[in-house]
């Protein structure tokens, strides 16, 4: 097959980004495509990047060797912020072609690279490049983590209508039923947001994540 790298955004901080990268990957590897997660930044940790072992855990994979010698994160910071800050704080700037030569090796040895991201669209990387500014520099097909809780869909909308903005490939949104708190604004946020999707990004997919479907997701 085809070797590509999706992005995955969420949001916001809290909507579950990790999780449905890990559950992603995890359909994935059980349908026989060798699939790896990657990190673009990981703030607020040391050593391997948390949310990397967070995949691995849901994969029900052991921890990589790509994963040990930093190649699925380059850049991790101890300091727990936005990357342009904690990079300053930890002193050790940020270099965006470290991490697409390692992204380029993970697609050497892999069919599907599933890039997470930190935060939402307009997280900034460094003091004047925007999480957004990757995705559209190298031209990723994104995948939008949405959730049920309150407030999401004005998230949504603001998140799709950047990428409008911005010409950016969504491919797909997820919308994470998790904690669904509340039933009926779980229902009723998903079924506003597939419908505005559908004028916005006709081609786009959305499921929700318990009825991930990754063979129509991914087009296998």
């Amino acid at each position: 097959m085809h070797k590509k790298e999706y992005f995955v955004s969420g949001i916001d901080t809290d909507c579950g980004k990790t999780y449905i990268t890990g559950l992603l990957a995890y359909k994935l590897k059980k349908s026989g495509i060798k699939i790896i997660t990657s990190k673009l930044v990981q703030t607020g940790c040391q050593g391997i990047s948390e949310d990397i072992l967070e995949h691995r855990r849901i994969m029900k994979s052991e921890i990589l060797s790509e994963d040990k010698s930093g190649l699925t994160c380059p850049f991790v910071y101890s300091f727990p912020a936005s990357p342009h800050l904690s990079a300053k704080i930890d002193n050790k700037p940020m270099k965006l072609d470290i991490i697409r030569e390692s992204t380029k090796q993970l697609l050497q040895n892999y069919d599907i690279v599933l890039a997470e991201g930190a935060g939402g669209l307009m997280v900034p990387i460094t003091e004047n490049y925007l999480t957004i500014d990757y995705i559209k520099e190298n031209n990723l097909p994104l995948i939008l983590v949405s959730s049920s809780k309150l407030g999401s869909i004005n998230h949504t909308l603001l998140s799709i209508e950047l990428c409008l903005l911005n010409k950016i490939n969504l491919h797909a949104v997820i919308y994470n039923k998790l904690p669904d708190e509340n039933k009926v604004i779980s229902k009723e946020s998903f079924k506003y947001i597939a419908s505005y999707l559908k004028t916005k990004f006709p081609n786009a997919k959305i499921f929700q994540s318990d009825l991930l479907e990754v063979k129509k997701l991914f087009e296998l």
